[in-house]
């Protein structure tokens, strides 16, 4: 009884051992094909990009800064606090005053953050804008 167990538990484990080799020799394979389509200019460098994100805290540090002026008014409109919503006016106010190489500058390191291509918004603004 015992023996087949030991039997069982040897024959799973070579099994599992088997496979993450197979895994290794695909993501080799894959990691080849990559670096082939780079060369050829069919495909843009993505591996150290993705690696670098997985422990980023960039992201949610931005969101929160971003989420925070709607806390904000929210809390003044349900506080029915008037001193609070007259500051929270005039805070928007000054806002909506700043230039705008500030606020362009702003969404381009919110978007490069995220991963999207924020220079294409401007490009396709002053092309609509040209029409």
């Amino acid at each position: 009884m015992w023996f087949s167990a030991i039997k069982l538990a040897v024959s799973a484990g070579s099994k599992i051992y088997a496979n993450k080799q197979r895994t290794k020799m695909a993501m080799s394979d894959a990691q080849l094909m990559h670096a082939s389509k780079m060369a050829r200019g069919e495909e843009a460098y993505q591996g150290k990009l993705l690696e670098s994100r997985d422990n980023d805290y960039k992201d949610e540090i931005v969101l929160a800064i971003l989420t925070l002026p709607i806390i904000v008014l929210a809390w003044g409109v349900w506080s029915d606090d008037p001193a609070a919503m007259e500051k929270i006016n005039l805070f928007f106010e000054h806002f909506k005053a700043l230039p705008s190489w500030f606020t362009n500058l702003w969404i381009l390191v919110c978007a490069s953050i995220f991963g999207i291509k924020g220079t294409q918004i401007f490009r396709n603004n002053k092309v609509d804008n040209k029409k």
